[in-house]
């Protein structure tokens, strides 16, 4: 892909792929040595995609249109082509949620949006065409699609594009409880590009709660936007929470701060204010397969970042974004009462 010209735009299309068995061995490892007050783990909570392209079933069809897989397919076909990297990888997500490692909520069916990559697949883009021979999907050029980003599974130009995206939803559920063993209560959206006339969708399928930004631009369509804040809480009348991700650590990302610092800082503004402090990360952080130093250098500053939080707040404790809004909504129901 580099000789084909395709630039790294960033560390996610340098180092990002699908988590190894040495990436899961070391993050559990990681996790399970700090215990909270309760002695329970630190916990992730990844939000999680069920299907990724199928690359095998694109080529076989003549690069036609789009095939999808689930997770547990994609783990299978690379445990066999890959066996150093993924054999047992995929047991070893199951024994995650089973420890309480992981907890993995909804993300979407697919991080791609389906409109760029069909029309660009039927004009034989160059940068989709490459990516996808080569068992990828990164790189790919943002011509031509102002308002929609190619990552972006939800974003659209006009509003009757919107009509799609109910389906794929209940599709991604459904496949995500396929996979998972459970009902996802939780979601943030690919690149956070999501139309609030689909909420509905979610809370008729079981999602108690989104993970949107503080402040971001809502496209309402034909390139006209308007700029929403958004706090933690649960709306009275619907009873549904908003997620608030408040905390930043990426420490594989290289922004001239102290990563463990930087992050404590924030946890401490969160508590200040007597909010739960809900730290956003990325997978890329802790991803070695394709540069272990990469993976080393994310794993030593969690561990830091872990052995600093007990130390300094004792009474601290542990739980997923599930636990948060199953709290968050038992209060609303008090206050109520």
């Amino acid at each position: 892909m580099d000789q084909a010209g395709l630039k790294t735009n960033n560390r996610f299309d340098a180092y990002d792929t699908l988590e190894t068995r040495a990436d899961l061995e070391a993050l559990y490892e990681v996790l399970s040595s700090v215990k909270d007050e309760e002695s329970r783990p630190a916990v992730f909570t990844p939000y999680a995609l069920p299907c990724n392209i199928n690359f095998e079933q694109l080529q076989m069809d003549g690069y036609q249109g789009y095939h999808y897989e689930s997770l547990q397919d994609t783990y299978e076909k690379l445990s066999g082509q890959q066996p150093e990297a993924y054999a047992g990888a995929w047991p070893l997500w199951q024994e995650g949620i089973a420890k309480g490692l992981l907890r993995p909520q909804f993300h979407g069916r697919e991080h791609l949006n389906l409109k760029v990559f069909e029309e660009k697949l039927q004009r034989r883009d160059h940068d989709i065409m490459c990516a996808l021979q080569n068992h990828s999907y990164t790189r790919i050029r943002q011509q031509d699609y102002p308002s929609i980003g190619w990552t972006a599974a939800f974003s659209f130009a006009q509003a009757e594009e919107l009509k799609r995206f109910p389906g794929i939803l209940k599709s991604g559920l459904n496949a995500f409880e396929s996979v998972f063993g459970y009902r996802a209560t939780a979601f943030t959206p690919p690149a956070q590009q999501f139309h609030p006339s689909l909420y509905p969708v979610l809370w008729e399928n079981g999602i108690q709660a989104i993970d949107r930004p503080l402040m971001y631009k809502q496209h309402l369509g034909n390139g006209k936007y308007k700029r929403v804040f958004s706090r933690t809480r649960c709306d009275k009348t619907t009873d549904k929470a908003t997620i608030v991700r408040n905390v930043v650590f990426e420490p594989t990302e290289d922004r001239g701060v102290d990563w463990v610092a930087f992050t404590l800082k924030q946890i401490e503004a969160a508590f200040r204010w007597r909010k739960p402090a809900i730290i956003s990360s990325h997978r890329v952080n802790f991803c070695g397969h394709i540069d272990p130093e990469n993976r080393k250098q994310g794993l030593e500053a969690l561990q830091a970042l872990l052995q600093q939080i007990v130390k300094r707040w004792p009474d601290v404790e542990f739980i997923s974004v599930g636990e948060l809004v199953k709290i968050m909504q038992k209060e609303q129901d008090v206050s109520r009462d």
